[in-house]
């Protein structure tokens, strides 16, 4: 078991390290184009490029939320709260998050059939759709998995508090 959640974990940081890195890239090409253009040699499809690295880290960091509790939440609350009413309502709040994002999958993946169905590309550099699509499935899908570590470890700690 200890097995599997460092193998998630490992997951879950390497997926928010290449979250980061799309960052990073969407900020280098825009600079690089922006002084492109001074010289006359702008990159050609910068906003394929960029709405591409932007969507991908934005899905992509998004299970390290969940595993850190980095989300929005009350903490002053739950931290003044005992052990007794704090780990139902972690329960119960890991429990909605974990069918909201479900729904998001479920839905997403419905969608992501549909937008691919007929080979869709992108308007300048034609980049296939579906390569805008794959990091919110895998973001999504993965945030199932950090919900469950997340609440996991949230529940160890507060227990072992007590």
């Amino acid at each position: 078991m200890k097995q599997i959640a460092r193998l998630s974990r490992g997951l879950i940081y390497a997926l928010a390290a290449l979250g980061v890195a799309a960052y990073g890239a969407a900020a280098v090409v825009t600079v690089v184009d922006v002084i492109g253009r001074r010289l006359g040699y702008p990159i050609e499809g910068v906003v394929d490029l960029v709405q591409l690295f932007v969507v991908g880290g934005a899905w992509l960091v998004m299970p390290y939320a969940f595993l850190s509790a980095a989300h929005v939440g009350v903490d002053f609350l739950i931290g003044l709260m005992p052990a007794a009413l704090s780990v139902p309502l972690k329960i119960c709040a890991a429990a909605l998050s974990f069918g909201l994002v479900a729904i998001m999958l479920w839905q997403g993946y419905l969608t992501f059939e549909t937008r691919t169905m007929f080979g869709d590309k992108s308007q300048q550099l034609g980049i296939p759709i579906a390569w805008y699509w794959y990091p919110l499935l895998i973001g999504l899908l993965i945030s199932l998995v950090a919900i469950v570590a997340g609440l996991i470890a949230s529940l160890k700690t507060e227990l072992s508090h007590e």
